[in-house]
């Protein structure tokens, strides 16, 4: 595991600093790595005792919790762009989801990962001309059995599924872009996808992706995800969500992050902190959440924000042994989704236990019956018992995730003037690969206006995704 690689206590030596960046999240140290890259000498300020923002990891008795449970793509580009991030490990969970309706498991989802639109179009193609299986096939048995066709629908219905999601990772992003924008949740049905597998797969799933219950995000973003879905397999990074910001800290020069250092005030050649006066340099970069980016530069824009709560249990022997994302789509209970995190990355847990991380998103129930409701509804979703289990910790994130509802700038400016720059999820979209695209967008800008030559950013800037 990574320790600690930023520098903690504020020194005061910080002549010949180019760029200031303010915040080290994934956006700000992912900006400065790209300003480091172009030989510029780039310091890091932030406020909290350590780097990360949301993506923090508590260690409790040999467990990692991560505050927020970020799900990640293998399919993110900007995961290979970024500099200092070619060691992330990540975890990926089983293919597909485990889908949980009327007491039972389902899998669903799992497509061929692709490594091009032409991939992804013969992939599409390859599934509409398998044989279908006959709508009368199999009608008898079901009758003397009593069973019924689940949420998903019939076989055909599933491979009508596959046939779409094929479809949506043969689309470029950038013509999912030229669809009419409307909430997600309008848009549904009209995405090709079979009607049973709305309600019984493409929401639960678009939920989670998006910490979004009520599906009013944009459904260009709602297609952006489906698109990384389709393209790529959801993961975690290993060790916990921190590693991502501990890699981007140690790659870095030695002294560039200062933790511990509370800016009150910027403009385009300074900032001014509370305990240590002002520090020039040639621009400035704010990588803080959107409020507190408003807070440092009134008129920006703070959009909503979805909150989500993460529940972390411990127990003996794991309630499902495969490494899947279950998501309940009979929204029986507050939990959207939940995984064994153990067993998609087995360094979160010591030996010989289990680590079981759930997702609430909206308002959660009241503190004092929280546990209690999520473990029920976790009883239902694993059909096991987990009155044994025991609850290792409780996050709740109001500001979690900025909503992105229609019409949604997905190229929200960085460059406010010359000199003093912005990035974040807030600027992009609300993803990790949203903050890092920003963060290079935001790079880009100040080595052009510092005549910097930027040769290493000259690859197009695509629609983070």
């Amino acid at each position: 595991m990574l320790e600690s690689v930023h520098q903690s206590a504020y020194q005061a030596d910080t002549r010949d600093v180019d760029v200031i960046v303010v915040g080290a999240g994934v956006a700000g140290l992912a900006a400065a790595g790209h300003l480091t890259r172009a030989g510029l000498r780039t310091l890091v300020l932030e406020a909290a005792p350590a780097v990360g923002g949301r993506m923090s990891t508590e260690k409790i008795d040999g467990f990692r919790l991560d505050r927020t449970a970020h799900l990640l793509s293998t399919s993110y580009p900007e995961l290979r762009r970024t500099p200092g991030v070619d060691t992330l490990a990540l975890r990926p969970f089983a293919p597909g989801v485990l889908l949980h309706s009327d007491g039972r498991h389902q899998r669903a989802g799992a497509t061929p990962v692709v490594r091009s639109a032409r991939g992804a179009l013969t992939a599409a193609r390859a599934l509409a001309s398998a044989p279908r299986i006959p709508r009368n096939q199999g009608r008898p048995q079901a009758r003397a059995t009593g069973t019924r066709p689940g949420r998903l629908g019939a076989p055909a219905d599933q491979s009508r599924l596959a046939m779409a999601l094929a479809r949506l990772a043969a689309t470029a992003p950038e013509r999912l872009l030229t669809r009419a924008e409307v909430p997600a949740s309008q848009a549904l049905a009209t995405r090709g996808f079979p009607p049973r597998t709305i309600d019984g797969f493409v929401r639960p799933l678009l939920t989670a992706l998006l910490a979004d219950p009520a599906l009013t995000t944009s459904s260009r973003c709602a297609d952006l995800a489906l698109h990384t879905y389709a393209t790529g397999r959801l993961c975690v990074p290993e060790g916990g969500a921190d590693t991502l910001p501990e890699l981007l800290a140690a790659a870095l020069p030695p002294g560039s992050v200062r933790t511990g250092v509370r800016v009150t005030a910027i403009s385009t050649t300074s900032v001014t902190t509370a305990d240590h006066g002002e520090l020039a340099g040639r621009a400035v970069v704010l990588a803080t959440d959107a409020r507190s980016a408003a807070a440092l530069l009134p008129g920006l824009r703070v959009p909503e924000f979805h909150p989500v709560t993460v529940l972390h249990h411990a127990t003996d022997e794991p309630p499902l042994t495969e490494p899947a994302l279950l998501l309940d789509a009979d929204r029986s209970g507050p939990v959207s989704h939940t995984a064994v995190i153990s067993q998609v990355d087995p360094s979160r847990a010591p030996a010989g236990r289990a680590l079981i991380t759930s997702t609430v998103l909206g308002t959660p129930p009241d503190a004092a019956h929280l546990d209690a409701t999520v473990r029920a509804q976790l009883a239902r979703l694993y059909r096991t018992s987990t009155t044994r289990w025991e609850l290792l910790a409780a996050y709740h994130v109001p500001e979690a995730v900025p909503a992105m509802p229609a019409p949604h700038d997905l190229r929200r400016p960085v460059r406010l003037l010359a000199g003093l720059y912005v990035c974040g999820d807030h600027r992009d979209t609300s993803t990790v690969q949203g903050a890092l695209h920003s963060a290079r967008r935001a790079a880009h800008a100040v080595l052009t206006d510092l005549d910097a030559h930027p040769t290493f950013l000259e690859k197009p800037l695509e629609t983070a995704a």
